[in-house]
């Protein structure tokens, strides 16, 4: 997969030989048709896959035409918590929901589905496959006219009184059964029903099966990806790479038989770690959290207390769960290639990184040199007011770890003791509540050889959370001019932390500022070190602004619904769970509103009314 600077996928291939082929697209340019020239222009990044067979890459090749549609392929013209699909048996006319969250609800839940993309593309196809409602109202077989699925034939018509329950029960029926791999299933009862209406006579029902069967079997042909002899319906495949201080874990994603998804985690610290050792730790971090638990789990290399994890997951998920290590046989193959894929990814890591290290390398050292740090600023910290008119004033710190986002020590905070717009005041109670725990540190530490109070223990802080706030940066940078920079130093001195390095970055001209220095200091519009700072700082912008945004969206939503009579904070809080925002509020319609459990006819009418 060839990609642009924006991580779009410009051109899926395939080819037996890979090396043969992207010798051939950046070798001399006057060899390559105009097409070809363009795409390599525009070539910024690039993504491979090993299968194990010829077909299975043209079988690859199609589907990931189909999903990304590069500009540069030939195509037909028509077209990370995981989602899944639910069906819940309990309604009176069941509807097929996306959620992301698997309840003990007695529901049918199919899934996880890689990416929310194709999850609606397969609820897209269970609706061109199989007639259920997709309507939100309620059902009462009264309604006087039905709407467009019902004339087009995807839908059966409840609403109107077309179907029984009983009847509508046996549509629902057939799309559990599909998405369970049963098609013989539902393609024979169909079978029944069209011979039965062509016995009566109701040759247009018989035709409409007819169809509908055809589109049936033809989507299950083109489905038919076997990644196993046997029939195993879910199941994990797991392989890692491991590197000098780090293992790259890959993982496909097995589901009604078929491979759905696949995708990848780095395992920092695994330095002279087994790899039993280390696939371990990561089948016991994983699934800890994970919302569904396969039957199988096939790994690469035999788990380091196996016993021990089998009987948690299968404490877990309430049945026996298999951990095998396939030695031969389509599982093995099948280990075999998720393990090159851990392979190859962990290489492209390297390369990746040893392509960026230089230039990070050159700003950091740049950095020290014209800020005058007594260290190279590995750890970055940034912070950034947000408000407008002094409304939901919030602060944001981002983590910057050798050049690189650290999002798990990002941080956010509501700014509580500063009164209308007061950018000064909302700086210093951020960098107050952030480091009065380092200064704590610093008092109930030791004084080292040098008289310096260690802030940090060596050892390794109990939470990741923690970490966050215990480790000291090397540079703290601050959004703003020479005010916001006294104001900042003003905190560290009369907390005791002014020996941490302090700067800040003017947006206006781009000048840096630092303590005890009148003047600017000046980089090049080239340099490193600015562009470093410049990601750091715009970074720290976004993430305030976005912060921002959803305090302010949900109290435009409380603010507007707050004056109904009759809807309180937990009404409110179902509206909004169940639409999002304000202004899908507003837009809904009566029956839609209804559908949120508490929200009567009549209350609904008054909110419509009030918004």
């Amino acid at each position: 997969l060839l990609k642009d600077s924006a991580q779009q996928v410009l051109y899926v291939g395939k080819a037996s030989n890979l090396r043969s082929r992207v010798s051939s697209y950046f070798g001399a340019p006057q060899g390559l048709n105009p097409k070809i020239r363009r795409l390599v222009e525009r070539v910024a990044d690039y993504e491979f896959i090993v299968t194990d067979t010829d077909a299975e890459a043209i079988i690859l090749e199609c589907t990931l035409i189909k999903k990304h549609r590069p500009t540069y392929n030939a195509r037909l013209k028509d077209d990370k918590s995981y989602p899944y699909l639910k069906i819940d048996l309990t309604e009176e006319f069941p509807q097929v929901y996306i959620t992301r969250r698997v309840r003990g609800d007695g529901a049918r839940y199919f899934g996880p589905f890689a990416t929310a993309g194709s999850v609606r593309k397969t609820l897209d196809l269970l609706k061109k496959l199989f007639p259920y409602r997709s309507c939100t109202k309620p059902i009462t077989g009264t309604d006087p006219k039905p709407c467009l699925e019902y004339h087009i034939d995807r839908c059966v018509g409840p609403c109107i009184g077309a179907v029984d329950k009983e009847g509508y029960r046996r549509v629902i029926e057939q799309v559990i059964l599909f998405m369970e791999g049963k098609t013989e299933g539902v393609v024979d009862e169909l079978h029944q029903r069209m011979a039965s209406a062509a016995e009566v006579l109701e040759f247009e029902r018989a035709a409409v099966l007819r169809d509908q069967i055809r589109n049936i079997q033809k989507t299950a042909e083109e489905q038919r990806i076997k990644v196993a002899s046997n029939a195993v319906q879910d199941m994990d495949a797991i392989a890692m790479a491991q590197g000098q201080d780090e293992s790259w874990i890959e993982v496909f994603f097995v589901r009604q038989g078929k491979l759905t998804g696949r995708d990848h985690f780095i395992m920092e610290g695994t330095q002279d770690d087994s790899p039993g050792h280390v696939l371990a730790e990561f089948i016991k971090q994983f699934y800890q959290s994970a919302s569904f638990l396969p039957r199988r789990i096939i790994v690469q290399h035999t788990l380091e207390d196996e016993v021990q994890i089998q009987a948690w997951l299968r404490e877990k998920k309430g049945r026996a769960v298999v951990l095998a290590r396939p030695q031969r046989g389509d599982q093995h193959r099948l280990i075999r290639m998720v393990a090159e894929n851990a392979s190859q990814g962990l290489t492209q890591r390297r390369a990746k990184w040893l392509a960026d290290t230089d230039a990070v390398q050159q700003a950091m050292l740049e950095l020290q040199e014209e800020l005058n740090l007594p260290n190279l600023p590995r750890r970055i910290e940034c912070y950034d007011i947000s408000n407008i008119q002094g409304t939901n004033s919030v602060a944001s710190m981002v983590t910057f770890q050798d050049g690189f986002p650290k999002s798990s020590h990002y941080r956010t905070f509501r700014i509580k003791d500063v009164e209308g717009i007061d950018d000064y005041s909302s700086m210093q109670e951020v960098l107050r509540r952030r480091f009065q725990k380092l200064a704590a540190v610093k008092g109930k530490g030791q004084a080292g050889e040098d008289g310096q109070t260690p802030l940090i223990s060596t050892s390794r802080p109990r939470k990741e959370q923690e970490g966050a706030w215990n480790i000291v940066p090397d540079l703290v940078l601050i959004d703003g001019g020479k005010g916001h920079l006294s104001a900042s130093l003003e905190v560290f001195l009369e907390l005791g932390i002014d020996f941490i390095p302090l700067a800040s970055l003017a947006k206006e001209n781009e000048w840096i500022f630092v303590p005890q220095t009148p003047e600017p200091i000046v980089l090049a519009s080239n340099s490193q070190g600015l562009y470093l700072v410049q990601r750091v700082r715009d970074e720290a912008h976004r993430f305030a602004i976005t912060y921002h945004r959803k305090l302010r969206s949900k109290g435009s939503v409380a603010s507007a619904v707050d004056y109904v009579s009759g809807i309180g904070p937990k009404r409110k809080r179902m509206l909004l769970r169940r639409f999002g925002s304000l202004k899908a509020i507003k837009e809904a319609g009566i029956e839609d509103l209804t559908s949120v459990p508490g929200i009567t006819r009549s209350l609904a009418l008054r909110l419509k009314e009030q918004l």
